[in-house]
């Protein structure tokens, strides 16, 4: 970084942010009542269930995302995923 730019402390989790939406663009529920859904399209309710049945999220990048995607949707912030799947 030179003398004159300034730091940007959200850069990175704008980076963050744009690596997640990336990799929700494709990702699919591989199992149970919504299998080949995308993640991001998931409903709150079927989300929050894993959270209240005790087990969490599934193990691995999966649980990762979905976890991503349920803290997303509790916050009111869903409006991220909008344009997933419209771009072309």
């Amino acid at each position: 970084m030179s003398d004159h730019e300034e730091f940007d402390p959200a850069e990175g989790m704008r980076e963050e942010l744009a690596g997640y939406l990336a990799e929700l663009e494709h990702y699919r529920m591989p199992f149970g009542r919504y299998k080949n859904h995308p993640l991001h399209a998931l409903p709150y309710e079927y989300l929050h269930w894993f959270v209240e049945k005790g087990d969490g999220f599934p193990s691995g990048r999966l649980g990762e995302l979905m976890e991503f995607v349920y803290h997303t949707k509790a916050s009111g912030s869903e409006i991220v995923f909008s344009r997933l799947g419209k771009r072309r």
